[in-house]
């Protein structure tokens, strides 16, 4: 009988594919065999070719919810008899090449089996199975099996191991499987540092009672550890906040299941299937009119509409969340802005002045990740990623793209930086890392970028980075690029930005001209401004700067993005009335300092909408200094949206002038003529709105200037939930709109765009014929 090897790429381990196939070939009395490898999954198995066919579509059509397959070939090979179909072990098979999964929230039939009474996993708080519990986090190399993760260290009781291999059994080849009596241990530490080991029921009821006397506890989790406390007691928030040194910045909420997030919530069917999804994030949700809330939400999420709300996603948090009985703060364990806590050692050193104590396990993590985050418009359901890490990372498949062969690492940007490596086709984007201005973000940076270096085994043959030279991530690009002997290839900030947009959604190739819409905070601009408020066109492969915002002076470096009053005070410099909104937010030193320095100018300009936010946040008297980037943005967003609950989305006044505007926003005449309805007494929540759609106003002009039906939206502006509903709103008719999905509109993207423009250009140089020589500039105006 002739024999077949059928070869699956992708997201193909840790996801139950082996027990899968071993079933499948049961069903169609196959014999043979699968693996796991370095390069996917391999499935060999005798049949005459109809018979081989069948199976194989079998295989492929019904895969595993988890798994994500990016290609497969079936063939036949030399003969071989087989006499039954065997699961055998993983071997490593030249070059790495597969999607590495991420981890897996806890399952609806864990989770029943966690609270059956006579499961001998009742209570279990490490109870898992071939569809959930860590992967990406525990995972030291490929390929995937018990040990090449942190499970190496716990041996497998009798009863497991039968389950273990029991091809009926659900936990048949499942390599996170344990349970009480080959238990992952559980101890609890005081501020003193001393562990106390005891039964996980006694350790559950020990948290449940300090969170219920107000104390702080620390809790490792699957990426690393949270800080948890009483989201009702005012007094525990407030002392989180002290501890943690985050006044203002808002804290998600781990409610106790799904049930108690309808009761306080607006939810609709998206954002619950969200939470309840085996990604699992934090949903950005507002509170259910007139519903008691069980939470502080003025401390919680100061001056804020929405709550960053999850469920339990770990069955060790589903155990004492369910013995508490209402929701608790989770937030990462860190001082702000350093990386997540993940290490116990560091653990009981750095945490025993921000905890009151700490609940530890004793399986090792390997890759730190913080929780995802996500948010729905409430208008139009457009999904919005604002953080892509647990659940989300590292893979990322895009079945239409052709990547080239060679392995690339992009280094991305400073700000809420990941990085992106392409290898075997393979593209892989990191999980969010934060801010590399701060030491210990750079060192968890370098250190994951280095295990996954590691883990599948590449070299990079091309580095590309920020045109920025001072960006931590391009000095770590040119260093590895030293060290391998490697060229660096340098792209601008806000192209990288298109670029990521136009790879996600698929559109390098689309023959239409296409405009993108790229603002955010900063970036440095081809001409060695600030830039953040950049129009893009793209065609043919070619990208051009076809208009931007305004310039106003950028002054007194990063206080400036830190205090709204002083981008108002420059952004409005020179109109009358300005004066009046802005006086009482300086001292009389201040005022005159900083008016010295604007009569002066500044040699750096900046095109920023993420100051502009800031700008008129600050001239309606909403903030004049920020405790976190975003602040006052967000603050304005909620103002806006309120109006616009009330009053609609069709009849918004707007303050873009009339006339071209032949690719310069005015940003000190809309000013002007928000100083204007300020100074008549127009709400504050009217004028918020009208801003907003001053906004969509402006890119339909650009758009109707340069004759284009396509637009594409990035950079960080656009995490605006209100901004992306008015547009698709006014726009989504008469133009084609292009929003990430997958993928954060922050600079978590900038990588992957990194890569995408690299790809871009090497096209390009491809369809050029051999006897030019390409241009590509970035700034043609």
């Amino acid at each position: 009988m002739p024999t077949w090897h059928l070869h699956i790429e992708g997201q193909v381990q840790g996801v139950g594919f082996r027990p899968f196939v071993y079933q499948i070939a049961q069903q169609y009395q196959r014999c043979g065999w699968v693996n796991n490898t370095t390069d996917g999954l391999h499935v060999v198995f005798n049949g005459e070719e109809e018979e081989a066919e069948t199976f194989c579509h079998a295989i492929i059509g019904q895969a595993p919810v988890l798994a994500r397959i990016s290609n497969y070939r079936l063939k036949q090979v030399q003969a071989t008899v087989f006499d039954q179909f065997q699961i055998v072990h993983s071997t490593p098979s030249g070059a790495t090449n597969l999607l590495i999964s991420p981890d897996f929230a806890l399952c609806p039939n864990c989770r029943r089996e966690l609270h059956e009474a006579g499961n001998r996993r009742n209570a279990y708080p490490f109870i898992t199975c071939t569809h959930c519990g860590p992967r990406f986090s525990i995972m030291q190399k490929l390929p995937y099996d018990r040990e090449t993760t942190t499970m190496v260290s716990f041996q497998m009781c009798e009863c497991c191991e039968r389950e273990y291999n029991d091809p009926a059994d659900r936990r048949y080849y499942s390599q996170t499987n344990t349970c009480p009596d080959c238990t992952i241990e559980l101890t609890l530490a005081g501020a003193d540092g001393i562990l106390h080991a005891g039964q996980p029921d006694e350790l559950i009821q020990e948290v449940v009672r300090h969170w219920s006397d107000g104390k702080i506890v620390a809790i490792k989790g699957i990426g690393g550890y949270l800080l948890t406390c009483d989201a009702g007691k005012r007094e525990s928030v407030q002392e989180l906040r002290r501890r943690k040194q985050r006044p203002a910045k808002p804290f998600a909420v781990m409610y106790p299941n799904i049930q108690a997030v309808r009761r306080e919530m607006l939810m609709d069917e998206l954002a619950e299937a969200e939470l309840l999804s085996a990604r699992s994030p934090i949903v950005l949700l507002r509170p259910q009119p007139g519903a008691a809330p069980s939470i502080c939400r003025e401390v919680i999420a100061p001056g804020l509409q929405r709550i960053g709300v999850m469920i339990p996603y770990a069955p060790l948090f589903e155990l004492l969340l369910r013995a508490f009985g209402r929701p608790v703060v989770a937030t990462s364990a860190n001082i702000s802005k350093a990386p997540i806590v993940y290490e116990d050692d560091k653990a009981l050193e750095e945490l025993r002045s921000t905890a009151d104590y700490l609940l530890i396990n004793n399986r090792r993590i390997v890759v730190p990740q913080d929780d995802s985050l996500v948010q729905f418009t409430p208008l139009k359901k457009q999904k919005i990623v604002l953080r892509r890490s647990r659940g989300m990372a590292p893979t990322f498949l895009q079945s239409n793209t052709h990547w080239p062969a060679n392995s690339i690492l992009a280094t991305g940007a400073q700000l809420k930086s990941t990085f992106t490596l392409l290898h075997q086709q393979n593209t892989y984007i990191s999980q969010y890392f934060g801010d590399l201005e701060h030491f210990d973000t750079e060192q968890s940076y370098r250190h994951s970028l280095q295990h996954f270096l590691q883990l599948l085994q590449a070299r990079p043959e091309r580095i590309l980075i920020d045109t920025h030279p001072d960006y931590a991530a391009a000095h770590y690009g040119r260093q590895l690029a030293g060290q391998f002997g490697v060229e660096v290839e340098a792209f601008q900030h806000h192209q990288a930005h298109f670029g990521a947009i136009l790879g996600e959604r698929q559109l390098i190739d689309h023959p239409e001209t296409i405009l993108g819409v790229i603002w955010d905070g900063t970036g440095l601009g081809d001409d060695g401004m600030i830039w953040g408020g950049e129009f893009f066109t793209y065609r043919d492969h070619t990208f051009r700067h076809c208009g931007q915002w305004e310039y106003f002076d950028h002054i007194l470096g990063d206080k400036m993005p830190k205090e709204p009053r002083i981008s108002a005070l420059s952004a409005s410099w020179g109109l009358s009335g300005a004066q009046t909104s802005l006086r009482s937010q300086f001292s009389d030193a201040e005022w005159d300092l900083y008016r010295k320095v604007l009569q002066k100018g500044s040699a750096i300009r900046t095109s920023s909408v993420g100051r502009l936010f800031d700008a008129v946040a600050s001239l309606l008297g909403l903030i004049g200094r920020q405790y976190y980037e975003g602040e006052a943005a967000m603050q304005l967003e909620d103002l806006a949206r309120a109006y616009v609950d009330r009053h609609g989305s069709d009849h918004l006044p707007s303050y873009l002038p009339e006339g071209d505007l032949s690719g310069c926003i005015p940003t000190k005449a809309i000013l002007e003529r928000v100083l204007q309805d300020l100074k008549y007494g127009i709400a504050v929540d009217c004028i918020a709105a009208g801003f907003h759609f001053t906004l969509v106003q402006a890119i339909a002009k650009v758009a109707g200037e340069e004759q284009v039906k396509h637009i594409a939206f990035n950079g960080g502006v656009f995490q605006n939930s209100l901004l992306v509903d008015l547009l698709i709103h006014h726009l989504g008719g008469p133009f084609s709109l292009y929003f990430h999905e997958e993928l954060s509109p922050n600079d978590e993207n900038v990588s992957f765009g990194q890569l995408v423009c690299h790809h871009i250009a090497n096209k390009k140089k491809d369809l050029l014929p051999q006897n030019l020589e390409a241009h590509v500039l970035s700034n043609s105006r």
